[in-house]
Parts: C-alpha cells; sequence; structure tokens
C-alpha cells in the first residue's frame, strides 16, 4: 500500500510504501546485513528476549542520520547488554561498518536493507520516489511485538529521542 502526505522530505511531499506498523502490532520479519569480517546476516529471531530499539535512517552519509546514531549510541551505551539496539539504513554494509569504526559506535550494531528494500517495504518506511528508508524509531518488546513507533513527519528532522529511550527502559 502506497501512502501519500505521512512525511516530507525538505518540505516536498514523499510517498511511504507498505502498511503503516503500528503500536500491538507483532514487527515483521525482515532479513539485514551488516559487515563483521565478512557479510553477516541479522534478522528478527537475532533480537528476541531482551527489548529492542531499531533506529531507521536514510543514509549515515547525511549530517541528521550521523546525529541520530551518535545520539542514540551515547544514550544507549549505558543498557549494555540488556537490550538489543539496531540501527537500519540502505548504505552498503561496508560504507556502515566505516561510519561506526570511525564514529566509535559500539552500543548499536547497523543492518543495511540494500539488497532488496524488503525492511523498508514491511515495516512501511520505503520512501518510493528516493527508494531510501524514511527516518523512524521502533521499540520492541522481548516477544517482538511493537510497543512504541515513531515515523518522523519531516525526514530532515531529528526523532523523539527520550519518547524513544522511555519506551525502551519501560518495554520487557
Amino acid at each position: 500500500m502506497a501512502r501519500t502526505g505521512v512525511i516530507t522530505f525538505k518540505d516536498n511531499p514523499m510517498t511511504l510504501l507498505g502498511d503503516e506498523l503500528t503500536v500491538g502490532q507483532s514487527a515483521p520479519e525482515f532479513t539485514l546485513h551488516y559487515f563483521d569480517g565478512g557479510l553477516q546476516a541479522l534478522t528478527k529471531s537475532d533480537l528476541a528476549g531482551k527489548p529492542t530499539i531499531i533506529s531507521v535512517v536514510p543514509s549515515l552519509d547525511t549530517g541528521v542520520c550521523q546525529i541520530q546514531t551518535k545520539k542514540f549510541n551515547e544514550q544507549l551505551g549505558s543498557m549494555g547488554d540488556q537490550i538489543h539496539a539496531v540501527t537500519v539504513s540502505r548504505d552498503l554494509p561496508f560504507a556502515q561498518n566505516r561510519f561506526c569504526g570511525a564514529e566509535e559506535i559500539k552500543a548499536l550494531k547497523v543492518g543495511s536493507d540494500y539488497q532488496s528494500g524488503a525492511f523498508g517495504l514491511a515495516w512501511g518506511v520505503m520512501i518510493d520516489e528516493l527508494k531510501l528508508l524514511t527516518r523512524s524509531v521502533f521499540v520492541l518488546d522481548s516477544k517482538g511485538s511493537v510497543v512504541y513507533s515513531e515515523i518522523v513527519p519531516e525526514v530532515t528532522s531529528e526523532p523523539n529521542y527520550d519518547a524513544a529511550i522511555n519506551a525502551l527502559k519501560s518495554a520487557s
């Protein structure tokens, strides 16, 4: 399903592909890829058993996406292995790995939706016009149900960090 008018990019209306993911829903299955000496798969089942925050950004090569990833890394560092934390973009896994190394991103895994865009479609965050993911944040409980969902209305704006962190802290 295509949804128009949900987001803008630099004040221009964009179309999101896929159905809106709502609180109470079971998170859709996905397979992302990351680089850890080789290409590795990251799936929903890898995140089971702990509350999870999924921070979605258009590209780690842009300023706001870098800020979002660094802020979540900083704020989530103290939670250690009590949670799962993932940043998702369509950047190549090699570029994601380079960024995380240069910026010392250690509290978040990065997952790439570069191959098919299936994550973006299943989670309702694929921008049709740009073929990038829209800025959004999801929190899942330990069973994989959505307990928090934010699609940022203007792609160039930052998400509500406090609301997402509070949802993560109260998820079980």
